[in-house]
């Protein structure tokens, strides 16, 4: 059940956490843009975002019965349907598919993505304190 906060901030809070796990995967591919039979790997944000904002409705919680196991979150998983390989335009003959320019690119135009989200997100807590504080 979301509450009013959830509500109010819409889907920003989301988009940030999606557009966090993004720049990591890109990141990761950078680091990884001369190992050997690498797989680039990049986020479907659109396919992310919606099931991230999808009710969960009629999902069952993870029933946790030690202290080490992992708690369910918001993240995406290796196995999430929106994580998916890049496909090479040009792979290299060592099997690595990352193209560190079309990377930087990518890596870059998420920046940008992630710094709108969150104006977004101070300009929608910054009414929110306008209207606590009357001011």
């Amino acid at each position: 059940m979301s509450s009013s906060i959830d509500n109010f901030l819409g889907v920003h809070a989301q988009a940030l956490l999606l557009e966090s796990r993004r720049t990591e995967l890109l990141a990761t591919n950078l680091a990884n843009s001369e190992t050997p039979n690498y797989k680039a790997r990049d986020l479907d944000f659109k396919a992310a975002l919606a099931n991230a904002a999808a009710p969960t409705a009629g999902t069952l919680p993870l029933r946790v019965t030690q202290a080490s196991h992992q708690a369910g979150g918001g993240t995406t998983s290796v196995n999430d349907p929106a994580l998916l390989y890049r496909v090479p335009m040009a792979p290299a003959l060592d099997g690595n598919t990352v193209d560190a320019q079309l990377e930087q690119a990518a890596f870059a135009e998420n920046n940008v993505r992630y710094q709108a989200t969150l104006t977004f997100l101070n300009a929608k807590l910054r009414s929110l304190m306008t209207a606590i504080t009357g001011q």
